[in-house]
């Protein structure tokens, strides 16, 4: 790799070309201007030609340096994406769980201590992301899922069904909550990826237009807005459980539609006796802990 220039030199290169600025890329680098007008002189001195043009007090990238520019970036990307590729990678003794996070945050959370208890020596990390993982890839050994499976090279245990419901903080709209399904349709709605469809269908009423207002595509943040009073939102059971019970959020009507999506836990068979017999561990308390909610679900 004797083509290949010094990293500090490209990352200042890319910095500069992408903020067009020498002062901006060496605030955004926490180093000096000077050292990053170095870097960037020492490139071009090993590459032979010009990379930048000056276009008064500031500098343009020439032709070349474009083209450059637009190389070096991706590359960079794609080592950023290599390393934090590698450091999420399970490390020895642990049991690696992928789930959503709101998911994570509302259910597994609060229970969590219990598992935690029953094998104290143990070591959990959860990964926690909206893109569903890979888990052939080995970033997680397993994984609680939202859908219908079965997924393909995955073994499956079923969790959970669960419901919609519409809710509001006790305090919306001046205390003076809405108490029907109409009601409920005539307030300020929160929308979310939960589609109101399928409850207006069993209220019997029409779905209501797209309009104005509050718009989220995150199951945190629309319950964080409910809670804060700034309308209803249509909920999963599972996430809005506990600020139920904590009287931070009222259910609006009896009426509960189910999801269409199931809870699953699912994993890549596994040869490694030490990650089957976490597995096994962490498997069984999650069916304890389904059990024991479905029974006190309120």
């Amino acid at each position: 790799m004797s083509d290949l220039p010094p990293l500090p030199a490209l990352r200042c290169f890319e910095a500069v070309a992408r903020l067009g600025s020498v002062t901006r890329a060496a605030q955004a680098l926490h180093v000096t201007h000077s050292a990053v007008s170095q870097q960037v002189r020492q490139l071009e001195e090993l590459l032979g030609l010009p990379l930048f043009e000056r276009a008064g007090r500031g500098l343009r990238l020439s032709e070349n340096g474009r083209l450059y520019a637009l190389q070096v970036r991706e590359a960079l990307q794609q080592i950023g994406e290599a390393t934090r590729a590698l450091r999420i990678r399970p490390r020895e003794g642990e049991l690696v769980v992928a789930l959503l996070p709101s998911f994570g945050q509302h259910w597994l959370l609060p229970r969590l201590p219990r598992f935690m208890a029953r094998h104290p020596g143990r070591r959990l990390r959860l990964l926690a992301s909206l893109e569903l993982q890979d888990l052939r890839q080995g970033a997680a050994h397993v994984a609680i899922r939202m859908g219908h499976g079965p997924w393909e090279g995955l073994e499956q245990q079923h969790l959970f069904d669960d419901q919609l419901l519409a809710v509001a903080a006790p305090h919306f709209n001046g205390g003076a909550l809405p108490r029907t399904p109409a009601e409920v349709l005539a307030a300020p709605l929160i929308r979310s990826a939960e589609p109101w469809a399928p409850w207006c269908a069993a209220a019997g009423l029409p779905e209501p237009a797209a309009s104005a207002g509050l718009w989220i595509n995150d199951s945190n943040l629309s319950l964080e807005a409910a809670r804060l009073g700034q309308g209803v939102a249509l909920e999963r059971l599972s996430v809005a459980e506990a600020l139920l019970r904590r009287g931070e959020l009222v259910p609006l009507t009896a009426l509960r539609v189910p999801y269409a999506y199931a809870y699953w836990l699912v994993w890549p068979p596994s040869e490694d006796a030490r990650v089957r017999e976490s597995r096994e561990a962490f498997a069984q308390w999650l069916r304890e802990e389904v059990q024991e909610a479905c029974h006190a679900a309120p």
